[in-house]
């Protein structure tokens, strides 16, 4: 059972986003849509670790749609989240978590991608399963910038939500955002495993993985997230920016690093 911790206060730094997942804000307008109808259980390991002080004092820019009790309650569908392994294992995933929403989003600031140049690239012609709808984009939006038709239709068939449809349901829904962030973690992208299975300790890689030099820690978090931009190279900003915010949130959260921070050898996929 992971323990409630004392807050330790820590200030955002301005970070670096080049490539794809650069980011920006946009107003999103309407009536927020209900969230999905999931499954969920009262237990919340996650606002064990992080709590509402944490959270709130450390993301002090945060866009209004990114509230505590939206991520609270997105993870309460995702049962496992920061639930199984060690204590170890549950505080690093918090942190994890934390550290790539964290850069991804300028410390919860932006809604989505800020060059609208790169909006209409993200569309895979050849994904029959969830093509893209004329008109619409997927571009990154949400906590952990979700992109692609490919990932805006899984997500939202694991979700019960017509993404493919109706993309701007991520920028609309605190809760919502939250969850498309979660059902990223929380998904295998194969040949990759989950963020999830990574950081809580139940991924073992096969002998094909560890030829591609794949091991647990941080740095698999990072090539699963945004691999061919910033692994197999020599460390980018990036990188950086994502391993010194890890290193913030497992100190705030008492917790050490573990090991392998970073990809710089990780074969990308």
């Amino acid at each position: 059972m992971c323990k409630r911790q004392i807050r330790v206060n820590w200030t955002r730094r301005k970070i670096i986003n080049t490539g794809l997942f650069t980011l920006g804000i946009t107003a999103a307008s309407g009536i927020p849509p209900a969230a999905p109808q999931l499954q969920k259980r009262t237990y919340n390991a996650f606002a064990r670790i992080v709590s509402r002080q944490i959270y709130e004092t450390t993301f002090p820019q945060r866009n209004p749609l990114y509230t505590y009790d939206s991520l609270v309650r997105a993870v309460e569908y995702f049962p496992k989240f920061c639930n199984e392994g060690s204590d170890e294992h549950c505080k690093r995933e918090a942190a994890a978590f934390l550290a790539n929403i964290a850069h991804e989003t300028s410390g919860l600031v932006y809604l989505q991608e800020v060059n609208k140049e790169n909006w209409p690239k993200y569309c895979d012609p050849n994904n029959t399963a969830y093509p893209c709808v004329p008109g619409r984009t997927y571009h990154g939006r949400g906590p952990i910038q979700l992109s692609w038709n490919f990932n805006y239709g899984a997500a939202g068939k694991a979700l019960g939500l017509n993404l493919l449809n109706n993309p701007d349901l991520v920028i609309s829904n605190g809760v919502i955002a939250f969850q498309t962030a979660l059902w990223f973690w929380m998904t295998p992208h194969l040949p990759k495993p989950s963020c999830h299975d990574v950081m809580s300790g139940r991924w073992n890689p096969t002998p094909e993985q560890v030829s591609k030099r794949w091991a647990p820690g941080f740095g698999m978090i990072i090539n699963i997230i945004n691999g061919y931009i910033e692994c197999n190279k020599p460390t980018p900003p990036q990188v950086n920016s994502r391993v010194e915010m890890y290193q913030r949130f497992t100190k705030l959260l008492g917790v050490s690093m573990g090991n392998n921070f970073y990809c710089t050898r990780m074969k990308a996929e």
